[in-house]
């Protein structure tokens, strides 16, 4: 069987954040998948496509799998994109710098797009968001997903140091 030309796991950091982008393994490339994971520390996965491979192996090995499937090719729905968040929140708050891996079937698209959001989010441009990726996933991200990342507006949900520590504070003298 011919063996599909696949793009390495890439890892991405910005600040406390580390993401490790992928393609979708195969119960038959399971073991590699995992290994991979392990090398990065990762331990939550974020499944955005179809179900590919079995998760027990991986939550045998204490690594999370979340599954929040969306079309190919099209930006995530915005309950998604909230989950997403959510989930960055808390993790990254909990363990700074640890990774969070999200794989879509060639990690060119929804993949990317997320973690795009998640840079977004935590105060990056929206244009050095996607050369931060594309610098280590050549062909990320089409244009209908450059399209919703450039009218994307943050809520700054992933601004986490003093992000409401200077609000309300007034001196009278």
């Amino acid at each position: 069987m011919a063996s599909m030309n696949r793009p390495a796991p890439v890892e991405l950091c910005h600040k406390h954040m580390r993401f490790l982008i992928t393609h979708n393994p195969t119960d038959s490339t399971l073991n590699t998948f995992i290994e991979d994971l392990k090398r990065y520390g990762a331990t939550t996965v974020v499944r955005v496509c179809d179900i590919t491979y079995d998760k027990t192996p991986l939550e045998k090995d204490g690594i999370t799998v979340v599954d929040w499937p969306f079309d190919d090719g099209a930006p995530p729905p915005s309950k998604l994109v909230d989950d997403w968040l959510t989930l960055l929140k808390k993790k990254f708050q909990e363990d700074p710098g640890s990774c969070v891996a999200v794989h879509c079937v060639a990690g060119l698209g929804r993949a990317p797009v997320l973690v795009a959001v998640a840079l977004i989010e935590s105060g990056m441009k929206y244009e050095d968001a996607i050369q931060l990726i594309r610098q280590k996933r050549r062909g990320a991200i089409n244009s209908k997903q450059l399209t919703y990342l450039e009218k994307y507006r943050p809520k700054q949900r992933l601004r986490f140091k003093d992000s409401h520590t200077h609000k309300n504070k007034c001196c009278t003298m």
